[in-house]
C-alpha cells in the first residue's frame, strides 16, 4: 500500500506579506492528517478581515471576522472522492491573536491549520468532552512540531 498524499490547493486572497509558505502550510496539514492513513485533498485560502467576516455572517450567523472557518466536503453515497474541504483562515486575525496572547506567529498558523483540519474530519469543541479530545490531540499535534500547548499563554 502506497503512503497517504496530502495534496493542497492555495488560495492567497490578501495583501499580507507575512503568510506562511507553501510548505509550512503543507507541513501542518500533513501533521494533522497523516495520521488518518488516507489521502486528502483540501484548499486553504487565506483571506482578508472583509471576506472572514462575510463568511463568518452567512455561515454562523456571527457578524464578525474569525481565525479560522472550517467547511467539509460531503461526499454524495457512491462516489470515491479524497477531497476533504476547505479551510478560509483570516490572515489579520491569526496575528492579532498571536500577538495578543503572546504565541509565535508560525506557532499559532500551525495551531489553526490543525484545528482546522481536525474540524473537516468531523472533530468538534461544543460539548466539553468533545473539546477535550479536540485539544488533546492538537497538543499531542503540536508537540510533534515542536510547539507548547497551544491552550496555555505562551511567550514568544
Amino acid at each position: 500500500m502506497s503512503p497517504a498524499n496530502i495534496t493542497l490547493d492555495i488560495q492567497i486572497a490578501c495583501d499580507n506579506k507575512q503568510l506562511p509558505s507553501p510548505e509550512q502550510l503543507q507541513l501542518w496539514a500533513e501533521t494533522a492528517l497523516l495520521p488518518y492513513n488516507k489521502n486528502f485533498e483540501l484548499t486553504i485560502r487565506l483571506v482578508e478581515v472583509s471576506e472572514s467576516q462575510q463568511l463568518n455572517h452567512q455561515y454562523r450567523s456571527q457578524d464578525k471576522p474569525t481565525n479560522v472557518l472550517s467547511f467539509p466536503f460531503e461526499v454524495p453515497e457512491g462516489i470515491d472522492l479524497d477531497l476533504l474541504g476547505d479551510l478560509v483562515i483570516c490572515v489579520d486575525v491569526v496575528e492579532l491573536e498571536a500577538k495578543d496572547q503572546n504565541k509565535q506567529l508560525y506557532g499559532h498558523w500551525a495551531h489553526m491549520i490543525i484545528h482546522g483540519c481536525l474540524h473537516l474530519l468531523g472533530y468538534d469543541h461544543i460539548s466539553e468532552d468533545e473539546a477535550l479530545e479536540m485539544e488533546s490531540i492538537e497538543i499531542d499535534l503540536m508537540a510533534t512540531l515542536g510547539y507548547s500547548n497551544p491552550y496555555i499563554d505562551s511567550v514568544i
